[in-house]
């Protein structure tokens, strides 16, 4: 079993924008493959986990990108499980580029899950015999509840459709970002050279499902000293099912701060 899992990688053709630049969700799927990979290689991956009726859900994750890789570039994306927190698994993750240098960082909390019940199982009986990883912290802050905020207007909306659904049959953590990114100024995204997000999953998204995404700006820097990003736009996020209650409906919440 490795302790830290480490691969190479070339930032794809379909993992850029206009700009050339690696984007969130390019990001997102190096860290999904990565993890995936790594908890394989821990005896905790999908076929084991899928004998006892439990999957990995990613429920909160927190990057900080200080700079976004080009196109074809070689990158090395690490990742590494940090103990738990009550029903929480944490997992960290660094991008490097050819010199060593990490540009970007990540944690992320993910929660076991009973697939025929849809419930939440308590992590520590997964993690007691995977490495602890205590002096390797890739990201101080991260992976924190987002509370709920006023004054959101409705940007889009999305439907849940083939290319959203992963092998678990809900939409794919990635594809959130996607939907994220299609509700906002195209310029935004296009423009940052470095972006601090975070994003709390909330709900299962299933096949032909409706989100409506919700925005408003926000004002300020984020509250993270060691890794703040100000001088651009910044935004939040709610995807809401249609109808009801929007705290009752919403299915994912999340925080971009860009800067250039």
């Amino acid at each position: 079993m490795l302790d830290i899992w480490r691969e190479k990688a070339i930032v794809r053709f379909d993992c850029i924008d206009r700009s050339d630049r690696l984007t969130l969700g390019g990001i997102f799927s190096f860290f999904q493959e990565a993890a995936i990979s790594h908890a394989t290689n821990l005896g905790v991956g999908r076929d084991v986990m899928e004998s006892s009726k439990q999957a990995w859900v990613l429920s909160r994750l927190s990057l900080f990108v200080e700079r976004r890789p080009v196109y074809r570039e070689t990158i090395e994306v690490s990742t590494w499980p940090r103990c738990w927190e009550k029903l929480f698994a944490l997992r960290d993750f660094t991008i490097r580029d050819s010199k060593g240098d990490i540009v970007v960082r990540g944690r992320s909390a993910w929660l076991v899950l009973d697939i025929e019940k849809r419930r939440p199982l308590r992590a520590q009986s997964f993690m007691e015999g995977l490495p602890p990883n205590h002096d390797v912290d890739a990201f101080p802050v991260g992976a924190a509840g987002l509370n709920p905020r006023e004054n959101l207007t409705k940007s889009g909306e999305r439907k849940a459709l083939y290319y959203d659904i992963d092998y678990y049959g809900h939409a794919n953590n990635a594809r959130y970002i996607q939907w994220m990114q299609d509700a906002t100024d195209m310029d935004i995204h296009t423009n940052a050279a470095q972006m601090r997000l975070d994003i709390n999953y909330l709900s299962e998204v299933l096949p032909g499902e409706t989100v409506e995404i919700w925005t408003c700006p926000i004002e300020g820097i984020t509250g993270d000293q060691d890794y703040p990003v100000s001088s651009g736009p910044s935004l939040a996020y709610e995807g809401r099912r249609p109808g009801g209650e929007a705290q009752n409906t919403a299915v994912f919440r999340a925080e971009l701060y860009t800067g250039r």
